[in-house]
């Protein structure tokens, strides 16, 4: 985060007052600089957990917030020949090409950064694709964490009428990079409607289930 984050170094077979105190780019309070010579390294360590937490929750109540429709984006595309497989049907990674690209734009409207994705934790291929279909794909933000953004990639088919058919839902995972490559903090979402709020509430659930994954390797 940007307001700041202070280290103390505790030298090893050093005395314990030649700590050194590093800042990013903000002063620590002057509670925090009178430093005492009498203070054990688990005071010191302790101290900084505490501030750092401080820090942490105050940046994180000053984050911005979007809508979910400021960064809402839509891709259309007409399927070719080159776009299909052996079935005459649109190749499933040619979709998920698409599907990625359209998360990505949306990722980046959000944040206002450049974004990698860091999952595709949920493909369904609901129906089939093919050759002269008007296919429509639609993304959202749903969900956020601090560094994370949870998109929905929606993709249908249009026929010439305008009547569209979901074939594919999609939940992505997008990291925010700073000019360093390093996750940065996003901007919170603001869900308005009775959908937008349903998915950030699904979303928790979705992050949750991430996690437990990671953990428990399956």
């Amino acid at each position: 985060w940007e307001t700041a984050s202070p280290f103390f170094h505790l030298g090893p077979a050093r005395p314990s007052w030649n700590w050194f105190l590093f800042r990013r780019k903000t002063e620590l309070p002057s509670a925090f600089i009178e430093i005492k010579p009498m203070w054990t390294k688990r005071q010191a360590k302790s101290l900084v957990a505490a501030y750092t937490r401080q820090s942490k929750e105050n940046f994180m109540e000053q984050r911005i917030a979007k809508t979910v429709a400021e960064s809402r984006t839509e891709q259309v595309q007409i399927i070719l020949p080159e776009h299909i497989n052996g079935f005459d049907r649109l190749f499933g990674g040619r979709l998920v090409e698409w599907i990625d690209i359209v998360a990505g734009v949306v990722a980046r409207r959000h944040s206002n950064q450049n974004v990698t994705t860091a999952s595709i934790d949920n493909l369904q291929f609901k129906a089939a694709a093919h050759v002269n279909n008007t296919v429509l794909l639609r993304g959202q933000i749903t969900h956020v964490g601090e560094t994370s953004m949870e998109v929905r990639v929606d993709t249908f088919v249009e026929d010439l009428g305008g009547e569209r058919k979901l074939i594919n839902r999609a939940y992505l995972v997008m990291v925010a990079l700073d000019e360093n490559e390093k996750p940065v903090a996003v901007p919170h979402i603001i869900p308005v409607t009775d959908e937008e709020k349903e998915e950030f509430e699904a979303g928790i659930k979705r992050r949750a289930l991430r996690k437990q994954r990671r953990q428990e390797r399956f």
